[in-house]
């Protein structure tokens, strides 16, 4: 009896090591796959990728845990049960981080804001460096690690600076009372001659803006492609 038990318990160690073995494989192939036709039809979009590819690596190791659990007799429609129940009350108690993943996962599928797009939300303006379950990290023009909460993020206003194709630069300068406005009015037309890369259409625009109290406003308006605008703008 005793060695119809070793038996038994060798050969469910054996199973169990081939079976996480499997699932070790197949969580690589499949995740290759999820990867690679998650890539295509996301249009390249490398964090949408990096979450679906990692819960599919999961998803095997989870049906290969049940698996081995059934193997060793474990009631595994009760342990479902349980962690159900337990994640429940887990649910409960974490309302708000489990508000953080609700909000990452419309974040990451209505796309409101990409990997390296430049955005403002909530206060906060940057380079989105990386948009996980939990938080949405940018980075500051100035170097600065920035993480906020998706569920902030999901409820704010966002301003997206890349997203469109062209950008409107107002570009002021101020000439005194005694200069002559159409000679102010030509100089921002020769700069914009100057610069091959502003956009024929929409029309720039030049204006007397404001009369200040010791000299008059002049501004510019001028579209740019996007990839271009700061540098037009701190070049002109």
């Amino acid at each position: 009896e005793h060695q119809l038990q070793l038996i038994a318990i060798a050969k469910n160690t054996f199973l169990t090591l081939f079976i996480l073995l499997a699932a070790s494989i197949g969580a690589k192939l499949l995740k290759r796959a999820v990867h690679k036709g998650v890539y295509r039809l996301s249009k390249q979009d490398e964090i949408i990728t990096k979450l679906l590819t990692t819960l599919s690596g999961y998803v095997v190791y989870l049906i290969a845990i049940v698996i081995i659990l059934d193997l060793f007799g474990v009631n595994t429609a009760s342990l479902v049960a349980l962690v159900g129940a337990a994640g429940l009350a887990i649910g409960l108690a974490l309302k708000d981080t489990l508000s953080n993943v609700a909000a990452g996962v419309m974040l990451l599928f209505l796309k409101p804001l990409r990997k390296s797009e430049f955005v403002e939300v909530s206060g906060n303006s940057g380079s989105v460096t990386d948009l996980g379950l939990f938080t949405t990290v940018l980075e500051t023009a100035d170097g600065i690690f920035v993480s906020i909460p998706n569920s902030t993020v999901w409820a704010s206003a966002i301003k997206n600076f890349s997203r469109n194709e062209k950008r409107r630069m107002d570009i002021t300068v101020g000439i005194s009372y005694g200069d002559s406005i159409e000679d102010g009015l030509a100089a921002l037309r020769e700069l914009v001659a100057e610069e091959s890369r502003i956009l024929k259409t929409p029309e720039p625009q030049y204006l007397m803006h404001t009369l200040a109290d010791s000299s008059v406003i002049l501004q510019l308006r001028a579209w740019a492609p996007t990839s271009d605008y700061w540098d037009i703008y701190w070049k002109t």
